[in-house]
């Protein structure tokens, strides 16, 4: 194992491993001894990385904007391409603009080597049915999620009945013909997964329904982990 491969993998036990994490279980995951190891953590030190701790005592990664960029490995690089095309694809087209936003910025901060790598990626996306076309402002449906405020929406159910309802948007989902907004039906009071396409207009209120936010989506899943492993059997 090279040199800088070893700084690296030792950057990233830093990050990932319960911390403080001592010098034999560093040493054991860069395969080198520990008296090399406490070389190792000298040189991140001086790189720029902060990292807490000595010898006996274990050592723990501060965050640090000084920090060089992350490097990714070639398997998490394709995973990189896979993921945020496949975001290209099936994403409205400003989620579609973020994720081509976000590949560039990710790649403007690597080597020229691995620049190379997403530029030929193995892995690639395509997706022969276009998905069902999505509702009409996601953008609002996302800031409704982000700042846990009620929407007020008009939706057409799958009879064709027309209602209008307020909700509160926990969570939008990807499933096989577009997208679905999870959430909270103040109407029905119960949990509703409305299809963005059956969706006319998504205006937000001012009631905010943030102090539950967390226990209504974590109750939303709960409730459907139970009606699919219920469903399962039934299936076999």
């Amino acid at each position: 194992m090279s040199r800088p491969e070893r700084l690296f993998r030792l950057m990233n036990a830093l990050r990932v491993l319960p911390k403080p994490v001592t010098a034999t279980r560093l040493a054991l995951e860069t395969e080198v001894s520990e008296r090399t190891l406490y070389r190792d953590i000298d040189s991140l030190r001086a790189s720029g990385a902060l990292i807490d701790g000595a010898p006996g005592l274990g050592y723990t990664l501060t965050e640090d904007p000084a920090l060089p960029p992350q490097t990714f490995d070639r398997i998490e690089m394709e995973a990189l391409v896979v993921g945020l095309s496949d975001v290209r694809q099936r994403g409205d087209a400003q989620l579609a603009q973020a994720a081509e936003s976000a590949l560039a910025k990710i790649a403007a901060t690597m080597p020229e080597r691995l620049q190379r790598q997403i530029v030929h990626a193995t892995h690639m996306v395509y997706r022969y049915q276009a998905p069902t076309t999505v509702a009409p402002d996601m953008s609002r449906i996302r800031t409704a999620c982000w700042d846990e405020c009620a929407l007020d929406i008009c939706y057409q159910d799958a009879a064709g009945a027309i209602t209008h309802r307020r909700v509160y948007p926990l969570a939008i989902v990807y499933i096989d013909r577009g997208a679905a907004l999870l959430a909270w039906c103040c109407l029905r009071q119960e949990f509703r997964k409305f299809m963005m396409w059956r969706m006319e207009t998504a205006e937000p209120t001012d009631e905010s329904f943030r102090p539950n936010r967390v226990r209504l989506l974590r109750e939303y899943i709960s409730q459907m982990s139970k009606a699919y492993s219920e469903d399962a059997p039934r299936k076999a």
